[in-house]
């Protein structure tokens, strides 16, 4: 994700005391049978997190499916800190190596902020 966070957030964003405790939640949202959910580990005290882990998601109709990414920071004591998200039509998406935006709760694209993807179809 590289410094990105450290240019759109303020330290006052997530936790004020350390880095962010970043994961990553990935859905397929579409037809029942392919609806799915699945998060990655999370990525402790680190502005730029490298989860470098793989899903696979079968799926039945994807002309219908949405890959939704929400980013999170982990937070023990409190609700966990909402960092950005994107959602992408499935039948969109391309092999290969991908940069992703993110966009805030309003959808608004953050500026410097993308998650570097990798897209495989079998």
């Amino acid at each position: 994700m590289g410094d990105g966070w450290r240019l759109d957030f303020s330290h006052t964003h997530f936790d004020s005391y350390s880095p962010p405790d970043f994961y990553t939640k990935v859905y397929i949202i579409g037809v029942p049978a392919d609806a799915a959910k699945k998060k990655t580990t999370t990525i402790e005290d680190d502005w730029a997190p490298v989860w470098d882990e793989e899903f696979t998601f079968p799926l039945t109709v994807p002309e219908l499916a949405l890959l939704r990414i929400e980013v999170r920071d982990y937070d023990s004591s409190e609700k966990d800190d909402f960092g950005g998200q994107t959602c992408l039509p499935v039948s969109e998406l391309r092999t290969g190596i991908r940069s992703i935006p993110l966009y805030d709760k309003k959808g608004e694209k953050l500026k410097s902020v993308k998650l570097l993807m990798r897209f495989q179809f079998v």
